[in-house]
């Protein structure tokens, strides 16, 4: 009988994960036979240098983009075969987004932004995912802006409007690409504890890519990734021992 990511204790994972772009002597490897995990109910920080396959990973581990050869599962679901609606589906439903630039819709208020998957999905709200809802709103400091368009709010608020969609439904997974790269470091540290605190306080799985060691501190686990292989694997780490080991990493590169 396989093991499954369940019996492991893990959200989400890869085995033998390879991606290549190109063909022959122009073969370049973004992703060199990795296998991890994300552990349910953790904050994960993916680091590394330009190029190392950070953002690669993640995109495969979400559905957003295939590997070359390996397997991929979100929970029990191995997603590695499964065709564009039935990806769009998981995703919908299992996965949540904060991506660097918001990604909200600018026709959309604010509190359209925040039940978008919902209306996309095609459901009404129960009354505890509107509780959930409202709590969010609230915890985020999103109440008085739920009649604005985005372009209304700072990059702050816009991104607390990210997290509360992303949260909302509440996925087995969070997925962050560099969500604060766009922010000063005052909002971008707000941001960052309420990620921290969707994982610590509601059992929410986050995987943040990042290449901000002051980011990847507010993490439980970073893993480092160096020419497409997992070379790193850190608890819970200061900004000083993080940028260190970074430093490092370049000096042997």
């Amino acid at each position: 009988m396989e093991i499954t990511s369940s019996d492991l204790g893990l959200v989400a994972r890869v085995a033998h994960l390879t991606k290549s772009y190109g063909a022959g002597s122009n073969t370049i490897t973004a992703l060199d036979d990795i296998s991890i995990g994300i552990r349910k109910g953790q904050f994960t920080a993916i680091m590394g240098p330009s190029g190392s396959g950070k953002s690669t990973l993640m995109h495969i581990m979400a559905g957003l983009d295939t590997a070359t050869t390996g397997r991929s599962w979100i929970g029990n679901t191995e997603i590695t075969g499964l065709d564009d609606t039935e990806l769009t589906m998981i995703r919908r439903r299992r996965v949540g987004f904060v991506f660097q630039s918001f990604n909200l819709v600018p026709t959309l208020d604010i509190e359209g932004n925040i039940l978008l998957p919902f209306e996309l999905d095609g459901r009404r709200l129960s009354r505890e995912e509107r509780d959930w809802i409202d709590q969010l709103i609230d915890s985020l400091g999103l109440r008085d802006r739920l009649r604005h368009r985005p372009h209304e709010l700072s990059g702050g608020q816009q991104q607390r409007v990210a997290i509360a969609r992303a949260l909302g439904t509440r996925p087995e997974l969070v997925f962050a690409d560099e969500p604060t790269g766009n922010l000063d470091s005052r909002t971008g540290r707000e941001v960052l504890s309420l990620l921290a605190a969707a994982s610590s306080s509601y059992g929410q799985s986050i995987a943040m890519v990042t290449h901000d060691p002051i980011a990847a501190s507010y993490a439980d686990r970073i893993l480092f990734l160096a020419d497409g292989r997992v070379v790193e694997d850190l608890g819970r780490s200061t900004a000083e021992e993080i940028s260190r080991y970074m430093l490092g990493m370049e000096r042997i590169a």
